[in-house]
């Protein structure tokens, strides 16, 4: 599947909408049988696919390999138990990580590296904003992939497998580059931390103004300061690239097995893979990072960091050629980098509510975690759904007619996480992390439950949107989805805290 859905809008496609399309069955189960293709007419759809139409994620073309072709309709109540049972957990694991991400951010700006040179705490969230849209973008290209069959036949599945991690080393070095680009222009205008503050802890407990605000150096470096601005870069553009080329080869490594094992296993990796790649993908890369940056403070004037700038872009320019010749991916290397970019651009308004809230409200960043987090994950989910039913439906359109509808995904979505923010407070409330008056709890999961609503919403008008333009999901959605959210999340609870102070109640 390469080409774009543009190729199907034809008098047939109009059928095809969201509003009256049925989620088909994406995992194979009894139900259903596979349709066996000649191996020898699929090689020569390979070699002769010039014109990029045996892609990952394209629309084009019959789908290859093991085609799941239903013949019995599956019983609804099941279907929506197997969503329970493979979210559910998966929901929850996210919200822990979320949780050990933030502790781990606490620490690691700690660290003599992140303390001595500003830009390394500065392009935290950038990074960890555009790496996170990577690892979800592959989960859900995998995804479609998986439940449409094409990583059924061995060879073909190591072609899609060893493609997809040389792109994301290719699109990893680019991120890190570009965050590392943003953080030094950020390290021009922020004002540096008063040199009266506390030398141990200059920034407030629980406090995100530590991810622009510039710290004194109180540590010397074993060279003295960096020498110049030429040095600072190379000192952050290494520790960023290598941490995120190493995270994108672990956890890209984690993602390809986790699909193969679901569609084996007879799970859907649309209900597991892309949360679980969004809060693992931030606590790997925020863990390299801290590493390497450790490591390479200790030689920040020598060559050594720039040496390694050159021999990670090395690296990525031979991905390239990787990319290039492997046709599953091969379009994928022009595609998609301006949703990644304007989701980072929708990530400064998020930073800019967190700056402001954070230190006015107690407690505001942890919860902000969750509010804004957990929301994203379950949009991905529905996402990576929808657009695996658009694929399906476009190469057979009788798949489309199985159970459950979207709208029965988006209540089940639902129901299965306001179980989960309530045990989240529960903890948080028993650990003495945070005082919640029974007025803020009951608004909290109000305004929760909106925010996981309009994720749902908006990940369905999106999908269709892009879909109707000849735009993969798969690839454009997920990015402004997950920005999007993040933001939406904080501003709800924002108007959460505004509403629970004019009853005259304190956290």
């Amino acid at each position: 599947m390469e080409s774009s859905p543009e190729r199907f809008h034809d008098k047939h496609s109009d059928d095809i909408e969201l509003d009256t399309l049925q989620d088909i069955a994406v995992t194979p189960q009894a139900g259903y049988r596979a349709a066996e293709y000649d191996s020898q007419d699929f090689d020569e759809d390979i070699e002769h696919g010039n014109d990029g139409s045996a892609a990952l994620l394209g629309s084009g073309g019959r789908t290859r390999g093991n085609e799941r072709i239903p013949f019995r309709a599956g019983n609804i109540w099941s279907q929506v138990g197997s969503i329970v049972v493979e979210c559910a957990p998966t929901l929850l694991m996210t919200t822990i990580s979320l949780l050990f991400t933030g502790e781990l951010l606490d620490r690691v700006s700690r660290w003599r590296a992140m303390r001595t040179i500003d830009e390394l705490i500065m392009i935290v969230p950038v990074v960890l904003n555009l790496k996170g849209n990577l690892e979800m973008n592959l989960s859900a290209r995998l995804g479609t992939a998986a439940n449409m069959g094409q990583l059924d036949d061995k060879r073909v599945q190591r072609k899609i497998v060893l493609g997809n991690l040389a792109l994301l080393q290719v699109q990893a070095t680019v991120v890190a580059f570009v965050a590392a680009c943003v953080a030094m222009l950020l390290g021009l205008f922020v004002p540096e931390v008063s040199p009266t503050a506390d030398p141990v802890d200059p920034f407030p407990q629980n406090s995100t103004l530590l991810l622009t605000a510039r710290a004194p150096r109180p540590f010397p470096l074993p060279g003295g300061k960096p020498k110049s601005g030429w040095t600072e870069f190379t000192m952050v553009a290494s520790s960023a690239m290598m941490s995120t080329c190493l995270s994108s080869i672990t956890l890209g490594s984690f993602m390809c097995f986790l699909v193969i094992i679901c569609r084996r296993y007879g799970r859907d990796p649309d209900n597991i893979a892309p949360p679980i790649a969004s809060c693992l993908g931030d606590l790997v890369t925020l863990s390299l990072l801290g590493a390497i940056s450790s490591v390479l403070i200790n030689v920040v004037n020598t060559p050594i960091p720039l040496l390694c700038c050159i021999l990670t872009i090395l690296s990525a320019t031979s991905c390239v050629f990787v990319v290039k010749r492997n046709s599953h991916v091969k379009d994928l290397i022009s595609q998609g980098w301006i949703p990644l970019f304007g989701a980072m651009i929708i990530s400064c308004g998020t930073g800019i509510v967190l700056d402001t809230f954070a230190s006015r409200y107690q407690g505001f960043p942890l919860l902000a975690i969750v509010i804004s987090g957990l929301p994203g994950s379950v949009g991905s989910i529905f996402v990576s759904r929808l657009s695996t039913a658009l694929h399906a439906t476009s190469a057979n359109a009788a798949l489309h007619k199985s159970d459950p509808s979207p709208r029965l995904v988006m209540i089940t979505l639902i129901l299965i996480t306001i179980p989960i923010e309530i045990l989240f407070l529960g903890i948080l409330r028993a650990l003495g992390w945070l005082k919640l008056p029974i007025i803020f709890a009951i608004l909290s999961v109000f305004f929760f439950c909106c925010a996981v609503f309009t994720s749902l919403v908006v990940a369905r008008l999106l999908t269709n949107l892009l879909w109707s333009k000849g735009l993969d999901p798969d690839t454009y959605a997920l990015p402004i989805h997950s920005a999007l959210m993040d933001l939406v999340g904080q501003l709800l609870l924002v108007l959460c805290f505004e509403i629970v102070s004019l009853f005259g109640t304190n956290l």
